[in-house]
């Protein structure tokens, strides 16, 4: 157990360290909602596994293929397109007559159309389509699959991005402050005064919003978020004396932010990053509600929210939509809350 507590993928770990992690772990709600979240996410990341049109094996003629992973022409199955459509009755009975096919759990994908609805769409949730399907027809649940993943991986690319230009900024700020502090918060003023939104409804009429589009634009904007507490903390901790001690043995003033001051302004750092992180998804949601996010067509948690409001008649679609963003932003508030126990000082762990 003793080397249990002082080790970390087989490296010593310092009893700060250790401390952090036990008070992390002493938050149970916080700890299980981490392992939740990255078991949701896992799924996510394989998506093409879980939920695609394509096969994931296919035997046929006693050879073996992988559609999810290659594409193969009709021909290779005894037909003459250039492409394979799995779905097809006369493709998969050509298949299954001389072999067999292996599909995902939902055979369907985000943009998968399912032709075969009994009724009109959006489809009731049935033994096929487990939450129902869309206006257009589409599988909820692969939807819903791909849009966590897209909604994650943005988040999670903002806040890194923009933690570290906020951070570099708030840094410079505060170890040198004098007149470049105060030329650089009457620019913060400034610059956090104009409308965001009537930027993206303007430039959404210019250019067609995507994933980096989009990205780039909330980076402009959201790297603010961190500028005032490393602002602070560097403010702080440039007159202690190991600052001065380093500054007398001639140290670059980059070594010393980097090596010195900086850890110091990684506690409350980290401590905000879930829940900027939560922000991050908030807002991309908001922006594909609107209309002014991801492409359409793209697997949006935001357009299935839209869709259910379209379509007060079909409930599944917002109240599935509002269950899934719920239980997301609440796990990663959770796991905000442990990691601000796991810094704060005076906790302490039983």
């Amino acid at each position: 157990m003793a080397a249990a507590r002082t080790t970390l993928l087989g490296r010593p770990i310092s009893p700060l360290t250790a401390r952090r992690l036990a008070s992390f772990r002493a938050n149970r709600r916080g700890f299980w909602s981490l392992w939740i979240f990255l078991a949701l996410f896992g799924v996510s990341l394989a998506a093409e596994i879980v939920a695609n049109d394509r096969p994931l094996l296919v035997r046929y003629e006693g050879a073996f293929y992988y559609p999810v992973l290659v594409d193969y022409p009709e021909a290779t199955f005894g037909g003459f397109l250039p492409t394979t459509d799995y779905r097809d009755p006369n493709v998969r009975s050509e298949i299954e007559a001389k072999g067999w096919i292996l599909w995902p759990l939902i055979p369907y994908s985000y943009d998968t159309i399912n032709f075969d609805l009994k009724v009109p769409a959006p489809a009731p949730p049935s033994g096929e389509n487990w939450l129902g399907t869309d206006d257009q027809g589409r599988d909820v649940v692969a939807r819903l699959i791909y849009g966590f993943r897209i909604s994650v991986l943005f988040g999670l690319t903002l806040t890194l991005l923009s933690s570290v230009v906020g951070i570099a900024a708030g840094a410079v700020q505060g170890y040198f402050g004098g007149l470049l502090d105060l030329l650089f918060q009457r620019f913060i003023e400034i610059w956090s005064g104009l409308p965001v939104l009537y930027l993206l409804i303007i430039l959404a009429s210019i250019v067609e919003p995507n994933f980096w589009w989009l990205l780039s634009l909330m980076l402009l904007f959201s790297w603010m978020s961190l500028v005032g507490v490393v602002r602070a903390e560097f403010l702080r901790a440039r007159n202690f004396d190991y600052v001065r001690a380093a500054r007398a043995l001639g140290v670059g003033d980059t070594t010393i932010m980097v090596r010195h001051v900086l850890p110091n302004a990684m506690v409350a750092t980290l401590t905000f990053m879930p829940f900027i992180l939560n922000g991050s998804i908030t807002t991309l949601t908001s922006l594909d509600f609107l209309g002014f996010g991801l492409p359409p067509g793209s697997a949006s948690l935001g357009e299935l929210l839209s869709q259910g409001k379209a379509n007060l008649q079909a409930p599944w679609l917002g109240l599935t939509a509002f269950a899934v963003l719920a239980l997301m932003l609440s796990l990663l508030i959770f796991v905000g809350e442990a990691v601000r126990d796991a810094f704060d000082p005076r906790k302490t762990v039983r």
